[in-house]
């Protein structure tokens, strides 16, 4: 299991579980004999991944994000990296608008949500498709994590995918997501942002 999978998985284990997943580690990685479909898979996850720049307060890059194709298991994989951040959990979104306008990123509009139900993974009436598991800043204010959006798609024309029109956005909020307080899980300001192109 991923790491940022076992940071939110107390309290809401079966939820989580169903929305987020594992990286799968592709097969040509396993498998050297296969050096020319290792190539051409390689080639086009290159292609098709998706770079964001995350910015800060001050509107400068505070870290990156990669989206890849999550591949049979559907979803999106996610991989980020950033640093000058509060210590601590904080709530991590999508958000329906690719725009970041610091200090405050109202730009970015309200969660991704196309099938207009509450915030919260425990929400009974949840959750937002931009819903995402809390990131847990260590104390140089660095985090890291890998995984797996299942709810998402890179797919263009699918209600639910991040290549929309408009765009979308990561944001990343000043404290924890409780996965269940509509709008955004009492996860307080935004402090960080990264449009989706």
């Amino acid at each position: 299991m991923s790491a940022v999978s076992l940071l939110v998985l107390s309290g809401c284990q079966h939820d989580l579980r169903a929305w987020f997943g594992q990286t799968e580690k592709p097969q040509h990685r396993h498998e050297p004999k296969q050096t020319e479909d290792s190539a051409a898979v390689m080639a086009n996850e290159a292609k098709e991944a998706v770079h964001v720049d995350i910015l800060g307060k001050q509107g400068t890059a505070i870290g990156k994000a990669k989206l890849t194709s999550a591949g049979s298991g559907g979803g999106v994989r996610i991989e980020l990296e950033a640093a000058s951040l509060p210590r601590g959990p904080h709530g991590f979104h999508v958000h329906e608008t690719g725009k970041c306008e610091a200090p405050d990123f109202a730009s970015a509009g309200a969660h991704f949500n196309p099938e207009a139900r509450k915030h919260g993974l425990n929400n009974p009436e949840g959750a937002h498709i931009g819903d995402l598991p809390n990131l847990e800043a260590d104390q140089q204010g660095k985090v890291k994590v890998d995984f797996v959006a299942k709810q998402l798609t890179l797919e263009a024309g699918k209600p639910n995918s991040l290549r929309k029109p408009g765009g979308a956005a990561f944001v990343i909020h000043e404290k924890a997501d409780d996965f269940r307080t509509d709008p955004a899980g009492n996860a307080g300001g935004r402090i960080a942002c990264g449009v989706i192109h």
